[in-house]
């Protein structure tokens, strides 16, 4: 069985930051740079990366500073730019490891939940990094949005330049994510999932959000898009009008009908694996 190897890069800034590993057992056909959720981690999917590895994709799992086993400067982000750089600066080292062994290989950037906007974004700027996107129920467009008075005291804070204080984040029931007793007690004893972030996160946050809109429309690479049916954390009206907005000539749209948000902990999973599996094969037959 193949099993997540743990390694660490060191960011632009000196921040040694953790990522996961699934190598495959043979020849490696393509590589996917995935990103995780607000709250998890790298080592939440281990299910479908597995797969993945097995079907031979590498698969590197990065855990967002901050966050995972990432223990320094827990839930923080300096600003919306960094997280975007640590994410452009792995898949510059991914394409450059991949030129040395396996030239033409596809990297495809995939993410969930929370991480498809970052991944959204990464993409538009850094066209020439990414050969493919896979988003699977991404936090483009969220069911669970501040009032009017978490915006006032959040552009308060920015006026006053009040970063360090933390906050919930307000995900806190497991029942959000799945309807799976078991997945949901594993959220509960989860001893890597973040609870809070700091209002530093927030600002980044909120300055990523502003930026999605434009973004997607200055995707064009093949891009896949996969929604839970029964998710309350994901707007999926919204994300499906935003679907049409994307540039790109090759995309899908897939949704599982009876799923809630957490595809990787529902009891269809391997369902959403088959059918992305299925589009990482057309990925390398286009590229």
């Amino acid at each position: 069985m193949i099993e997540a190897e743990y390694h660490e890069f060191v960011a632009s800034d000196g921040r040694r930051l953790s990522w996961q590993r699934w190598l495959p057992s043979s020849a490696v056909r393509g590589y996917v740079v995935a990103l995780h959720g607000i709250q998890s981690h790298g080592g939440g999917d281990e299910h479908s990366s597995r797969r993945l590895a097995e079907a031979g994709f590498e698969v590197c799992f990065l855990d967002r500073r901050g966050s995972g086993r990432n223990s320094e400067a827990r839930g923080d982000a300096i600003h919306a730019d960094r997280l975007v750089n640590d994410v452009r600066q792995f898949l510059v080292a991914t394409r450059s490891r991949r030129d040395r062994d396996n030239p033409g290989a596809p990297v495809v950037l995939q993410a969930v939940s929370w991480g498809g906007k970052l991944a959204a974004i990464v993409a538009s700027r850094c066209p020439g990094l990414v050969d493919g996107l896979a988003l699977l129920y991404p936090g483009l467009k969220s069911r669970i949005r501040p009032g009017w008075w978490a915006r006032f005291r959040l552009d308060l804070a920015r006026r006053l330049e009040i970063r360090d204080k933390l906050v919930d984040i307000p995900l806190q029931d497991p029942a959000l994510f799945t309807g799976d007793p078991d997945w949901q007690q594993f959220i509960r004893d989860d001893p890597l999932s973040l609870h809070e972030v700091t209002v530093g996160f927030l600002l980044a946050n909120q300055d990523l959000d502003q930026q999605v809109d434009l973004a997607v429309t200055q995707v064009e690479c093949p891009l896949l898009l996969m929604l839970a049916g029964g998710d309350r954390i994901i707007d999926n009206v919204a994300t499906r009008e935003l679907f049409q907005r994307f540039s790109s000539d090759e995309k899908r749209l897939l949704e599982y009908a009876d799923a809630e948000h957490t595809l990787e902990f529902e009891s269809s999973r391997d369902a959403f694996v088959a059918d992305l599996l299925g589009w990482l094969e057309q990925v390398i037959v286009d590229d």
